[in-house]
């Protein structure tokens, strides 16, 4: 246990987000934290160690801002903790990534390209993309056209162009800051999946009938 002056002090502690850890591995305050304190008890803040990963956890841990302080208040006992932000942190344990196959890469590739032709092309039929061409070709040029490729041509090509500013990707090269609407929907989605695994994995915010 540390001594601290007889002056009482604050620390003020903000849980990150998500964390990302290794199997085994023991969290420190400071990974798990931002921590504004006083400079001769800082570096021993930020070396407490909080938690240790171990197989029973699998791949997410829930650690709750009051464990935290319990911590923190049990080895400096006169430090007074005052916490800003979020009230759990998540912990996701990242093991080995192993390597892609090609051939698996292939398949998903194939699959993803066979289905984004099926769904443009179903699209434009259901819209009579097609009649509408051949009219708008005649219509300007007064000419009846079974195949006008001088329209259809430019526009398949604005059709990918349009899908990639969209996106706002070409392979890995992002186009400008501006995140894409893909982004925007995964980003929500790890919003809504970080909430739920905060409130079910957390065993500090639910209490049973049958807990002790």
């Amino acid at each position: 246990m540390w001594e601290v002056s007889a002056m009482e002090k604050t620390v003020y502690i903000r849980l990150r987000h998500r964390l990302q850890v290794r199997p085994d591995g023991i969290i420190l305050l400071k990974d798990i934290a931002q921590v504004i304190a006083d400079e001769d008890i800082y570096e021993p803040l930020c070396k407490l160690a909080l938690y240790r990963v171990t197989d029973n956890d699998r791949n997410i841990v829930v650690i709750d801002v009051m464990k935290v302080i319990r911590a923190i208040t049990k080895t400096f006992p006169k430090l007074e903790v005052q916490s800003i932000g979020p009230a759990q942190a998540i912990v996701e344990v990242v093991t080995k990534k192993r390597k892609v196959s090609l051939p698996l890469f292939l398949l998903v590739w194939f699959l993803l390209f066979i289905g984004a032709a099926l769904a443009i092309m179903n699209f434009h039929e259901d819209v009579s993309m097609q009649a509408v061409q051949l009219r708008i070709y005649t219509i300007i040029t007064g000419e009846v056209d079974s195949k006008p490729l001088i329209f259809q041509i430019p526009y398949s090509i604005g059709l990918g162009l349009g899908m990639i500013i969209f996106f706002n990707h070409v392979f890995k090269k992002r186009l400008n800051e501006e995140p894409s609407p893909l982004e925007v929907e995964m980003f929500n989605y790890q919003l809504d999946l970080d909430n739920y695994v905060a409130l079910h994995e957390n065993k500090e915010s639910m209490k049973r009938i049958d807990d002790n």
